[in-house]
């Protein structure tokens, strides 16, 4: 879009071969996988600082045309609590909250909102969906997901997330509105 095409021109330019000249990059290693939101990790002794410390994810968050607006390291796991306070970071003032907020965790997000008293706040601006890769396996499980966090609700509560279209057949049907 235009509003972030400087941003990735300048990125490009940064990017491209000949600014990544003599840059060395670390071989694959294979790490053993954290559990999601498991128990804590214990703290590993470095052994030396030629290397950054292990993350277990970076948290980024996106504008519809794919531009980067934030992004964070999460060390350990990827917790609802460490989402929102990311969110909460980035999304101070009720006013700059997006309608909606596609997360693959969001059901969990959704009940840790709840459960912490913080839905008042974050359910007059914005709307949790889960990403449609990950609701397929979401839905059947959850009654929660399954009703609020829904990508493609046909109940008419997010018509900005789905539109009239006409099937292969020639019939009326509904459809995304955009690939999350």
């Amino acid at each position: 879009c235009q509003q972030h095409k400087r941003e990735w021109d300048k990125h490009i330019q940064n990017c491209s071969p000949g600014a990544l000249a003599g840059v060395q990059w670390l071989p694959n290693i294979q790490r053993d996988p954290a559990p999601h939101d498991g128990p804590v990790l214990s703290d590993k002794q470095n052994k030396h600082y030629f290397s950054p410390n292990q993350f277990y994810c970076v948290e980024t968050l996106c504008a519809l045309c794919g531009t980067v607006i934030a992004w964070t390291k999460f060390a350990k796991s990827e917790s609802p609590t460490k989402i929102m306070k990311f969110l909460n970071s980035v999304y101070p003032a009720k006013e700059s909250r997006p309608a909606y907020m596609c997360i693959d965790k969001a059901c969990t997000v959704l009940k840790h909102i709840v459960n912490s008293g913080a839905y008042e706040d974050w359910f007059q601006t914005t709307r949790f969906i889960v990403d449609s890769y990950h609701y397929i396996n979401h839905k059947a499980k959850d009654n929660i997901c399954h009703t609020w966090c829904n990508p493609t609700p046909s109940d008419g509560s997010a018509p900005n997330l789905v539109i009239p279209a006409i099937d292969k057949n020639g019939q009326p049907c509904f459809q995304r509105a955009f690939n999350t």
